[in-house]
C-alpha cells in the first residue's frame, strides 16, 4: 500500500490539487463536475478521474441502508384480553378445538388451564373445554404468553426421530387422515409430569400454514391400538361429527378373569367421575347424579383359557372416560392388569403373564371425510401377544362382536 501511495504522489501537490483529491468533495452534490487543473494546459489531478467512478459506485454500496424493512409478523397469540365472535365455520366446535384452531401451537395443558380457571368465557359465562360453541357467541380470550409455533423448516435431529417414530406407528394415512397404532404406555395428551405424548409428537407434522394434525378421539395411556388423527381441519370436522352421530364403530379386545354370563350382552349404566388427591376413577352412578353420563357397551366372549381367563371383544357405543374398564369391573370381570379397576381379592396372575393392562383398541371403522370408509386394524401389543401365546389363544379367530347391534 505504501508503494502505491508513493507512486500516485510523485511530487508535492498544490493546495488546489490537495483539495480536489479529497473523497468527500468528489462525491458532493454541490459540485457540477471536476475542478480544472491549477496549471494552465496541465493534466487534471489524478484523483479527479476516479471521483466520478466512486460517485457511480455509491448507490449500490448504500443499497443495504435503504433496504425495505421486513413485513411485521402478525402475532399468533394475544398478549392482552380480546373478545372474538364464533364464525359459521366454527359452529358446534368444542371450546378446546376452537382455541387450538385459532392459535396453532397452543399446548393442550395451557388450553385446559385457562378454561379450568375461568379465564376464558363464552357470553360472559364459564365453560368446560368439551362444551360446544354456537355461531355468533362472544368468546373472551385471556392473554396467552406462550411462544408462537416454530417456523416450518428443516427438522432437527430430535424432530426427525419423532417423525420416524410416528411413521413406524402408522397403519393408515392419506392427505386427510392418519391412524396410529399407539403403543401401551404412551399417553395421548399431556398431563402432570408428562414430557412425551402423541399430541406433542404431532408438532413435527405441522404443514406450511403452521397447522398440526388434530386428535379426533383419545384412548387411555396403557391401552394400545387404533388412534384416529385428522390431518386437516376439514377432516377433523367430519370425523368428530361421525363420532357424535355414532357412525364410528370401534372394537376392543381384552383379557378378563372368569367366564362372563351371558356369553354376549349389553352393559348400560351411568358413569360419574370421582376424584381424590391421588387418583381419578369413574364410578357407576344413578341417573340424575351430578356429572353422571349414560354409557353403553356391548361385549362378547371370543375364546376361553380353561375356566380362569376369557378373551372378550368389546364395542363401546358411547365414549366415556375409562368406560370399558369401569363396565367390565361392574359386571365382575375387570380387565387383567388394570391398576384402577381390578378389584378381585386374592386373585393370582397366571405365571408368565405380565401385570399390564390387557386392553387393545383393535379396530376402527368410520366414514372417510371425502367418501368411502376407513377400516383400520391394530395387532396385539407385545405383552398381550405373549399372553395369547402362553394361553393358546388364536388371534385369527372370527370376532363375534363385529356384528353386534347398534343402539
Amino acid at each position: 500500500m505504501s508503494r502505491r501511495i508513493k507512486r500516485m504522489n510523485p511530487k508535492p501537490r498544490s493546495r488546489d490539487e490537495r483539495e480536489d483529491s479529497r473523497p468527500h468533495q468528489a462525491r458532493g452534490a454541490k459540485k457540477a463536475g471536476p475542478r480544472p487543473s491549477s496549471k494552465p494546459g496541465g493534466k487534471p489531478p489524478r484523483f479527479e478521474r476516479r471521483a466520478p467512478e466512486r460517485a457511480e459506485r455509491r448507490p449500490p454500496k448504500a443499497e443495504p441502508e435503504r433496504a425495505v424493512p421486513a413485513k411485521p409478523v402478525e402475532p399468533l397469540l394475544p398478549t392482552k384480553v380480546q373478545t372474538v365472535k364464533v364464525t359459521a365455520d366454527e359452529n358446534n366446535m368444542r371450546v378446546d378445538r376452537f382455541l387450538e384452531a385459532r392459535f396453532p401451537g397452543l399446548s393442550f395443558s395451557h388450553i385446559q388451564r385457562v378454561v379450568r380457571k375461568g379465564e376464558l368465557r363464552v357470553d360472559g359465562k364459564r365453560v368446560d373445554s368439551k362444551d360446544r360453541l354456537e355461531e355468533g357467541q362472544s368468546v373472551r380470550i385471556p392473554p396467552l404468553k406462550l411462544d408462537a409455533p416454530k417456523v416450518v423448516g428443516e427438522l432437527s435431529e430430535a424432530a426427525q426421530k419423532t417423525l420416524k417414530a410416528l411413521k413406524e406407528m402408522t397403519i393408515f394415512e392419506d392427505d386427510d387422515v392418519l391412524v396410529l397404532n399407539k403403543p401401551a404406555g404412551l399417553a395421548v395428551q399431556g398431563g402432570s409430569g408428562m414430557t412425551r405424548h402423541i399430541d406433542q409428537m404431532l408438532e413435527v407434522m405441522r404443514d406450511a400454514k403452521g397447522q398440526k394434525p388434530r386428535l379426533v378421539h383419545r384412548i387411555d395411556r396403557e391401552t394400545s391400538g387404533c388412534l384416529l388423527i385428522a390431518k386437516t381441519r376439514f377432516a377433523a370436522s367430519h370425523l368428530t361429527g361421525a363420532f357424535r352421530s355414532r357412525s364410528a364403530r370401534k372394537t376392543y379386545w381384552a383379557l378378563v378373569p372368569g367366564l362372563p354370563k351371558p356369553k354376549q350382552g349389553r352393559i348400560s349404566t351411568f358413569l360419574a367421575k370421582e376424584e381424590s388427591e391421588d387418583d381419578t376413577i369413574m364410578r357407576v352412578a344413578q341417573h340424575g347424579d351430578e356429572g353422571a353420563s349414560h354409557a353403553v357397551t356391548y361385549y362378547a366372549m371370543v375364546e376361553t383359557a380353561g375356566n380362569k381367563l376369557t378373551w372378550v371383544s368389546l364395542k363401546p357405543v358411547t365414549g366415556r372416560t375409562h368406560q370399558l374398564r369401569a363396565h367390565m369391573a361392574h359386571i365382575g370381570h375387570p380387565i387383567v392388569g388394570d391398576p384402577k379397576y381390578f378389584n378381585i381379592e386374592n386373585w393370582q396372575l397366571p405365571g408368565g403373564l405380565q401385570n399390564r393392562l390387557h386392553l387393545l383398541a383393535r379396530r376402527i371403522v368410520i366414514p372417510h371425510p371425502r367418501g368411502g370408509v376407513i377400516d383400520a386394524t391394530a395387532p396385539l401389543p407385545p405383552h398381550m401377544q405373549q399372553s395369547w401365546n402362553l394361553l393358546g389363544l388364536d388371534a385369527s379367530r372370527f370376532d363375534p362382536i363385529e356384528n353386534a347391534p347398534e343402539e
